[in-house]
């Protein structure tokens, strides 16, 4: 935690709510994720995106945040996707064995037609 800005930016698309995270994914900065999730209008057949490209960090109070997310998105019966995964999270995700806890695309937009 080291003061870097932080920022949770949501948009709304005709298949879903994009939500964007920069910076530091942390436990001082994981509650905002938790609340932008949460703000989205999800249900049966959407799909909640969280777009990672801009994380410079990401610990474990963040990975919990972003688990949390998949449950809010399963229980309206969306789906979710992650977006532009760092390589530092993703090689976290397949030490703790979340590799494939969440499908995966190269961009929100290749999440949102894929």
């Amino acid at each position: 935690m080291t003061g870097t800005p932080f920022s949770v930016t949501t948009r709304t698309t005709g298949a879903g709510a994009v939500v964007t995270v920069e910076g530091e994914l942390d436990v001082a900065t994981a509650p905002r994720l938790r609340a932008g999730v949460a703000a989205q209008a999800l249900g049966p057949g959407r799909l909640l995106v969280v777009d990672l490209a801009g994380v410079t960090f990401c610990d474990s109070s963040g990975i919990s945040a972003l688990i949390a997310a998949r449950n809010v998105a399963e229980a309206a019966g969306s789906g979710i996707a992650l977006a532009a995964v760092p390589t530092r999270v993703s090689r976290t995700f397949g030490l703790i064995g979340l590799a494939d806890f969440f499908p995966t695309y190269p961009s929100a937009e290749a999440a949102l037609s894929g």
